[in-house]
């Protein structure tokens, strides 16, 4: 199983300046190029309600897949989630 997806940065100042880019400039960038802010500020907070990298392996591991883990990318801005079926 492997499973790339958008994460929480793994520091407190990575994961403000993230927040601020992702609710200010994010639904901006969707107003400017799509013409639709909603679905880029639903977005971002989907983003937000996505389990952090630990609740996600406890998830995988629960569903059954044994050696679950993850690699941070971007210093967890996005995480590549993996784990074992056999």
């Amino acid at each position: 199983f492997l499973c790339l997806e958008f994460s929480q940065p793994a520091t407190e100042a990575l994961r403000r300046a993230y927040d601020a880019y992702s609710f200010k400039v994010i639904p901006a960038i969707g107003e400017l190029v799509a013409k639709d802010r909603a679905s880029y500020q639903y977005l971002v907070e989907s983003i937000r309600r996505f389990p952090d990298q630990k609740s996600f392996v406890d998830l995988i591991t629960k569903a059954g897949f044994s050696r679950a883990g993850y690699t941070n990318f971007t210093g967890g801005v996005a995480a590549l989630h993996h784990g074992w079926a056999v």
